[in-house]
């Protein structure tokens, strides 16, 4: 079990669920390195939205999960990894498949060797992605779901996922994945389509989407860190183990849609557009969590609902709304 002062590295810290991930487990004690991705600016992405005071108690380090020695000396001298650096935009994985093979297998990789060759790591947590399951083909969706990748982006964290498991059985690495459904929040990534349809209603009277009538698990980004938190305090008998996390209710993306635009009081016209469209035949359709082996393996469940999550990130996004670009169709 994990001790308050427990030395723990987040990978892709500076992304959405990494920052607050951070700011969490700083809250509880833990020594957390930060690793962000290098870049020429030096910015530390969405950690950067965190406390000034909370973050002078993170030791943040900059690099590349696909460098094998710098992952090497990432993690020594901790005791838990939270992998979750990754390549995840979808649409791009259609256009470059080698950088998503490179950074989200061969990443994952690095990471599990190193920590195979560790003498203190007790745990590393893999982030998985319901996106790893494609369209239901039962719902609601359990760890034992077939697994039919219908992206270059699900193929390779299947492959991440896999390999993970693989390490557990051939070298003992103490792996648990943790498979959050469709996590949103304040500070996602403002082409996520939650975000998308907050920032183009509060910039003008026309919501531009791709498909809507998909279906999708949303959770909220305070109930997935505490899947991730679960995750890393887990008992040893739990290595090997995967957990799916979600709420169990559905909603398509234009249910979603006009809850938004009815917190905002904010009537709006919808497009579709094309360039927004994923090939037919890769489009996931339907995604609905079951999540009862973390309910009762890990004492987990979701706290917050659908409406408070979006009240919360419709007010955060309102109020930052001019940190994001809105020109050029970026949104």
């Amino acid at each position: 079990m994990s001790t308050q002062s427990e030395a723990v590295v987040v990978t892709g810290a500076g992304g959405f669920i990494g920052s607050h991930l951070v700011a969490a487990l700083v809250r509880q004690g833990k020594k957390v390195r930060a690793m962000v991705r290098y870049t020429s600016r030096g910015d530390i992405g969405n950690l950067a939205w965190n406390d000034p005071a909370l973050l002078r108690e993170v030791e943040i380090v900059r690099g590349d999960i696909r460098d094998t020695e710098f992952v090497r000396r990432l993690i020594e001298g901790t005791e838990v990894v939270y992998h979750l650096a990754a390549a995840i935009s979808i649409p791009y994985s259609y256009t470059n498949p080698r950088e998503f093979i490179e950074t989200n297998i061969n990443g994952t990789l690095n990471i599990l060797a190193a920590v195979k060759n560790s003498q203190h790591v007790r745990r590393v947590v893999i982030t998985s992605t319901s996106e790893v399951f494609g369209t239901a083909q039962y719902v609601p969706m359990n760890e034992k779901h077939p697994l039919h990748p219908q992206s270059p982006y699900a193929a390779t964290k299947v492959g991440a996922d896999q390999l993970s498991k693989s390490f557990g059985y051939s070298f003992d690495v103490p792996v648990i994945i943790a498979r959050p459904f469709n996590t949103f929040g304040p500070r996602q990534s403002p082409r996520a389509v939650i975000p998308t349809i907050i920032l183009q209603a509060l910039a003008g009277n026309t919501i531009r989407l791709g498909r809507m009538d998909s279906t999708r698990d949303f959770l909220y980004v305070g109930d997935t860190v505490r899947g991730f938190l679960a995750c890393g305090d887990a008992p040893a008998e739990m290595n090997g183990e995967e957990f799916n996390f979600g709420t169990g209710v559905e909603t398509t993306i234009h249910g979603v849609r006009d809850e938004i635009l009815q917190l905002m009081h904010q009537p709006a016209e919808t497009n579709v557009e094309q360039r927004r469209l994923r090939p037919e035949s890769s489009e996931v359709m339907r995604l609905l969590c079951d999540s009862r082996k973390a309910n009762q393996r890990l004492n987990w469940f979701p706290e917050t609902s659908l409406t408070e999550g979006l009240q919360n990130t419709v007010l955060w996004f309102t109020e930052n709304r001019y940190s994001f670009a809105q020109e050029n169709n970026l949104i």
